[in-house]
């Protein structure tokens, strides 16, 4: 199997916008969980229910909804 040889800042650049495509997936969803602790027109319940509903959307996006259902 051959291996193409690849310049070190390639690598750096392809793992440098991996990592900010994680941290804008994370802040987005800190800020949607952030926001749904902060409304005041929902009840303390109301606010575990919003959050558990970001959490469920996390997971069927990222595919581990399925992986949790096993088992």
């Amino acid at each position: 199997m051959a291996s193409v040889a690849m310049p070190n800042n390639v690598v750096d650049i392809i793992a440098a916008e991996i990592a900010s495509g994680v941290d804008r997936a994370v802040e987005c969803w800190m800020s949607q969980i952030d926001e749904a602790l902060s409304d005041l027109r929902l009840t303390s319940l109301g606010r575990l229910q919003a959050v558990k509903e970001i959490v469920e959307r996390y997971k069927s996006l990222t595919g581990k909804a399925q992986l949790h259902g096993r088992g």
